[in-house]
């Protein structure tokens, strides 16, 4: 073992023969190791789907994009002005040639026709003469007015202004590789080459179970009934890292429910709320042993959402318990979820440990993350890099860093997420931070990873950005003022 990395953990064992206490809790950096190299174990080889040009956007192309025709697919006018056949001066025909219309009858050598941007050029013409460039005037014999004649103002060269048939490409012409990414000049370029749909990925499967009697779907809470949040905010989120989310559902504090749930469920990835803990009525450890599942994350050192649990199901599949506190459950949702699709993914990037910068080994699309090919157990923390960080986070799990403006008091032993916005090259930690609390994350464009102990002012932290744009400057949630206030526990 290379003397300052950390051993490679033993191998999980089942569910019936581990607790869920505090005392097993995995550190935050290896949660998140073991969450990617979980991923790549499951990865599959999908077959591609093929999706409308409208619902490919942030996706990846899963084979080479090709031409379906030629670019442009027939001789057409970059100029209004004049098609012209031969040396001027020309006589000018009385018809025009507009852009969608059928072309104009060919050109003889000495004739002209008015021409539009984008309509095809008429058979025989030699060149496009810009309107600008051109006088015309009646040619006249004796007192009778003559043809319309077409006078060039300046040096009329073969070709000019006429964008050839296959210019910027030929049919079958490869345009773009198979994984890139789809943005939105892609799609026009996918239009433009004849597609209606183009091969993506197909995305790893999801389903959301939603846990607790207590939770309201409408309406104002009231007689210890308090609304479902996870519900609305996990299948857009989980969308946004990359899944496809076949259902929410919600099924209560009822264990035979949640065992024929977890048992039947088609979805590569089953993430439940709630029921992680050790209540009378927290059944998920308690269904992953019945169903015999083994479990590879049994609580993580981190705060808030420390109970949160990963576990291996049948057939590949896994299960994410994420803790039933809001923010808790944000916390869940980055530590394990999103290394854990990254990986089903393909995308590369890897967890790094707090502090850590390194870059990612390629780039990341918007809403994803990657895992290396092989994850390992998170190597010792590298020297922080001195870039600033960007106007808006980019994937979530991407290693981004930046120094805090305010100092967090942090946990003695547990690494703690903070919501923080950014501000002059600065990032701020936004005060609403409780477990329970969303009103920190919603205003927020990236969680700072504090380790242990908390961090002083000035101190670079690691960044998990959010999956989606952000205007950093817009953010009005009350930052903490310092020195931060004891958070006792909003910790949980």
């Amino acid at each position: 073992m290379t003397p300052g990395q950390p051993a490679t953990p033993p191998a999980p064992a089942p569910a019936s023969e581990r607790g869920h206490g505090h005392h097993r809790a995995t550190p935050w950096p290896e949660a998140r190791a073991l969450a990617a190299r979980a991923g790549a174990g499951a990865a599959t080889d999908r077959p591609p789907v093929r999706v409308p040009l409208g619902q490919a956007l942030g996706r990846t192309l899963a084979e080479p994009l090709r031409a379906l025709t030629d670019l442009p697919s027939f001789d057409s006018s970059a100029m209004d002005g004049w098609a012209v056949a031969g040396p001027g001066p020309w006589t000018v025909r009385e018809e025009s040639v507009l852009a969608g219309h059928s072309g104009a009858a060919a050109l003889a050598s000495g004739e002209a026709v008015r021409i539009a941007t984008g309509a095809r050029v008429p058979a025989g013409a030699t060149a496009v003469v810009r309107t600008e460039h051109s006088r015309t005037e009646h040619s006249r014999t004796g007192p009778v007015a003559g043809p319309v004649l077409l006078h060039p103002l300046r040096e009329v060269v073969p070709g000019q202004d006429i964008r050839p048939r296959g210019q910027e490409c030929r049919t079958g012409e490869e345009l773009l590789p198979a994984g890139s990414l789809v943005g939105p000049a892609v799609l026009g370029l996918a239009a433009a080459a004849g597609y209606d749909e183009i091969a993506v990925p197909a995305r790893p499967r999801v389903e959301v179970l939603v846990l607790g009697d207590e939770l309201l779907t409408a309406g104002l809470p009231h007689e210890g009934l308090i609304r479902d949040a996870l519900g609305p905010m996990l299948g857009p989120w989980l969308t946004a890292l990359g899944a496809e989310v076949l259902a929410t559902r919600r099924i209560g504090d009822d264990a035979e429910a949640l065992y024929e749930a977890v048992t039947t469920s088609a979805a590569e990835l089953v993430v439940t709320t709630g029921g992680t803990a050790a209540g009378p009525v927290d059944h998920v450890h308690r269904v992953l042993d019945k169903a015999g599942a083994t479990l590879l994350v049994d609580g993580v050192k981190v705060r808030p959402g420390h109970p949160m649990l990963l576990a291996r199901l049948d057939g590949g599949r896994h299960l994410v318990g994420l803790p039933g506190n809001p923010l808790a459950a944000v916390s869940g949702l980055l530590t394990l979820a999103a290394p854990l699709l990254a990986a089903l993914t393909t995308r590369p990037s890897a967890p790094t440990p707090p502090g850590g910068t390194a870059p990612p080994s390629a780039p990341t699309p918007p809403g994803g993350t990657a895992p290396p090919s092989a994850p390992t157990a998170p190597s010792p923390p590298t020297a922080p890099a001195e870039t600033a960080p960007p106007s808006a986070p980019t994937a979530p799990g991407e290693p981004l860093a930046a120094p805090l403006r305010d100092g967090v008091q942090g946990h003695p032993h547990d690494t703690r997420l903070v919501p923080v916005v950014h501000r002059d090259g600065l990032v701020v930690p936004l005060h609403y931070n409780g477990p329970a609390m969303l009103r920190g994350i919603a205003a927020a464009d990236a969680m700072a990873v504090v380790p242990p102990g908390g961090a002083e002012p000035g101190r670079r932290v690691e960044l998990l950005a959010l999956p989606w744009p952000t205007e950093p400057q817009a953010a009005t949630a009350t930052p903490v003022s310092p020195p931060a206030p004891a958070q006792g526990a909003c910790f949980t």
